[in-house]
């Protein structure tokens, strides 16, 4: 009985969360900003709350097909940065096929790109950016199945899986050492002809706790329109960050278990539970924890030219440390990244020890 009373606090149902009771969106004269957007909580709460419904939420699911043929049937306890890993590139792809500016409407038949872009994360082992496919991508990062990734881990496993996705031709950088280097992005990820760019970047923003020197750039960095938002989290769990209002983060929460989702035979997918439909999660800034991945999308080599042209322009900003820098080429006295890679991973991240972990631990047992 104990067991099962544990199991339970653990699992959520998107029932719950239909029903359950929500902090409303806070009525403030301060801006609110969604990747890239600005609104007015005065004044277009329902565009806010279209444009959140609009991005795919993926949380812990239940009853999928055992990854690896004889591993886990749940990722519930486990999951939850793989998940938010599998929001931000979601975001990607949306801004990459539908533009930034398509809005999802409960109940109609979907775009095919849509439909395309929903299988592409399936809980299945043939869907590109799957559970299944990131948590066996993992090992090679050092990650049994099961265990729990940081930011730089799930940005490093997205990016390996991105080069099977002949749809959508995307290239996927992970800057290293807190540093973007122009040149490693042309010459290595682009090649000759430019391809929408997702850039993710790992960033520790102080040693236990978030350095307030940073927290006006993390939150300059949601004003950006190539913003794909932050994964990161806070002690006991992985979010996906979309935006701020005022002092506070705007994120979709990972925790909760949904069953499995099973494609209908022509492709179509239920839905309703891949997009969340109830008021925002906030948190307070100061919450964060350091480490993160910061994303951003370019579609054309225009976007990225302006995405540095601001990044330089925040750089000189007084009221706002830099979080990371920006350079032509890399600096001489860098190692090969290749051979020395001191990006710090989100290991303080990884050791916390969350509810959720606990339980599964000794549900386990």
């Amino acid at each position: 009985m104990y067991l099962l009373i544990l199991y339970m606090s653990a699992t959520l149902t998107y029932d719950t969360l239909l029903f359950g009771e929500f902090e409303e969106f806070p009525e403030t004269a301060d801006p609110v900003w969604i990747l890239g957007k600005e609104f007015s909580a005065l004044t277009e709460r329902d565009e806010i709350l279209s444009d959140i419904s609009s991005r795919l939420w993926f949380t812990y699911r239940k009853n999928f097909p055992p990854i690896g043929g004889t591993g886990p049937t749940s990722d519930t306890g486990w999951g939850c940065m793989l998940r938010c890993g599998q929001m931000i590139l979601a975001e990607a792809l949306l801004c990459r096929h539908l533009g930034r500016d398509w809005r999802w409407q409960r109940g109609q038949r979907q775009r095919e790109e849509y439909v395309s872009i929903l299988n592409a994360f399936i809980d299945k082992k043939d869907s590109y950016y799957s559970i299944h496919q990131i948590a066996q991508m993992g090992v090679g990062e050092g990650k049994s199945i099961g265990q729990w990734y940081g930011p730089n881990t799930v940005a490093q496993v997205l990016k390996k899986l991105s080069v099977f996705d002949s749809w959508s031709r995307m290239a996927v950088h992970v800057a290293m050492d807190n540093t973007v280097v122009i040149e490693e992005i042309i010459v290595n990820e682009l090649t000759v002809l430019w391809k929408p760019l997702v850039l993710l970047i790992p960033l520790r923003l102080g040693l236990s706790d978030i350095n307030e020197a940073y927290m006006e750039t993390l939150k300059h960095c949601f004003m950006f329109p190539q913003s794909l938002g932050v994964i990161g989290g806070k002690p006991n769990s992985a979010h996906y960050f979309i935006g701020f209002v005022g002092e506070e983060l705007i994120y979709l929460d990972p925790h909760t278990t949904q069953p499995a989702v099973e494609p209908s035979d022509d492709g179509q997918v239920p839905d309703d539970t891949y997009h969340c439909q109830h008021p925002p999660c906030r948190m307070n800034i100061r919450e964060l924890d350091p480490s993160i991945a910061v994303g951003f999308f370019c579609r054309t080599e225009e976007d990225f030219d302006e995405w540095c042209t601001r990044i330089r322009k925040l750089s000189c900003n007084r009221d706002a440390l830099p979080m990371f820098e920006l350079v032509d080429s890399q600096p001489s006295h860098y190692a090969n990244a290749d051979v020395l890679n001191l990006t710090p991973d989100s290991d303080r991240l990884e050791r916390f020890f969350d509810s959720e972990d606990e339980e599964f631990e000794i549900l386990s047992l």
